[in-house]
């Protein structure tokens, strides 16, 4: 949907208690700004409004939402407004809570807006509130790397992936779902340069100083979460591959210890913390491995090893596979500014 000559696209950023400020008024700055403020930077005459952004609640009373960050709608779900494209922030929301029934008029409101042809979009954890509406069902879709286990267990026809920085739950792009906590900053350059054009999507960014996460989630996601499960048999195997993950045969003495058949094993290990057995002890080698980049100036060679990988080169697969980012580009994007400068990865240790 490109603006229409002549008429600024109605957006209408949703707003509920659980949301945040950050998002919710840094979407909303951003967005008006699109089409002005680089030109009056530059002292050009700025073009007629683009994008006419404004905040839906379920009311039009004012209100706090997270943080106690004053919020005054413009616009009140009871009214049904029309809106070209409609946001949803991220919100505050433990990994172990629901949304589910919170916000009963908002979750209608965007379905109706859907089937009139608005373009939806959420960033960050507000996928969740999204995701209440089933438009999400049997499609893809991102939100921060904390809420993998809530998807997998309240929302399990939604294909989560963790790792894009922005989600496309369908081929025309009109349910959009943008990753972590700042993939606004994505979310926002998408939109203009979708409805606007990329150029002004470029001098947005300039302005704002906003950077493109090419790189995706990957390479900021923990890759192990302990998901909270009743199976003694399976808490004790996990605990036994974060004590003993480094060591040569380590899958073979878990399975003998655990003391059942193997292919029971597996079953319950993957229903219990949604990993495979083979998937949990590669995410402890490689969360070790980011550990020693992110303090320590060893090789990446000598890494692989400590980790538990003699070859060096499936270590480095593996890694980039796990992360998104070769170990050197880890090191370069995670080790602390003051530290000693790392060893040179150049040469057989290069990554």
């Amino acid at each position: 949907m490109p603006q229409q000559s002549g008429r600024a696209l109605r957006v209408l950023l949703v707003a509920v208690p659980e949301t945040a400020g950050s998002a919710l008024y840094g979407l909303l700055d951003v967005l008006s700004a699109a089409g002005g403020l680089w030109q009056t930077l530059l002292r050009e005459q700025p073009r007629p409004a683009v994008l006419r952004p404004g905040i839906v609640a379920t009311s039009l009373e004012p209100f706090a939402c997270g943080n106690d960050i004053p919020v005054r709608p413009s616009a009140s779900v009871r009214d049904d407004p029309v809106a070209d494209l409609i946001i949803v922030p991220e919100v505050w929301l433990e990994p172990d809570a629901s949304l589910t029934g919170r916000h009963p008029e908002i979750v209608d409101w965007l379905r109706r807006s859907h089937r009139r042809g608005a373009h939806l979009y959420s960033a960050c954890s507000g996928a969740i509130l999204l995701a209440e509406t089933g438009l999400l069902d049997g499609c893809d879709a991102t939100s921060h790397w904390g809420y993998a286990d809530l998807f997998r267990q309240q929302y399990p026809r939604i294909r989560f992936r963790p790792e894009p920085s922005l989600a496309f739950a369908d081929p025309a792009g009109r349910v959009v779902t943008a990753g972590g906590t700042t993939s606004w900053h994505d979310l926002a350059l998408h939109i203009i340069a979708r409805h606007i054009s990329p150029a002004e999507a470029l001098r947005i960014a300039k302005v704002y100083l906003l950077k493109w996460h090419d790189e995706g989630q990957l390479p900021y996601t923990p890759l192990v979460r302990h998901s909270p499960h009743g199976d003694a048999v399976i808490r004790r195997v996990e605990d036994f591959l974060q004590a003993h993950h480094a060591e040569p045969e380590v899958l073979a003495t878990a399975v003998r210890d655990a003391g059942i058949p193997v292919r029971t094993l597996k079953r319950r290990f993957r229903a219990a913390t949604g990993s495979s057995l083979t998937g949990r002890l590669q995410d402890l080698r490689v969360e070790r491995a980011k550990e020693l980049l992110e303090q320590s100036s060893m090789a990446v060679d000598a890494i692989s090893a400590a980790v538990g990988y003699e070859d060096a080169s499936f270590f480095r697969q593996l890694f980039r596979r796990r992360t998104g980012v070769a170990p050197r580009d880890y090191r370069r994007m995670f080790r602390p500014p003051a530290a000693d400068t790392p060893r040179s990865d150049s040469g057989p240790a290069a990554a």
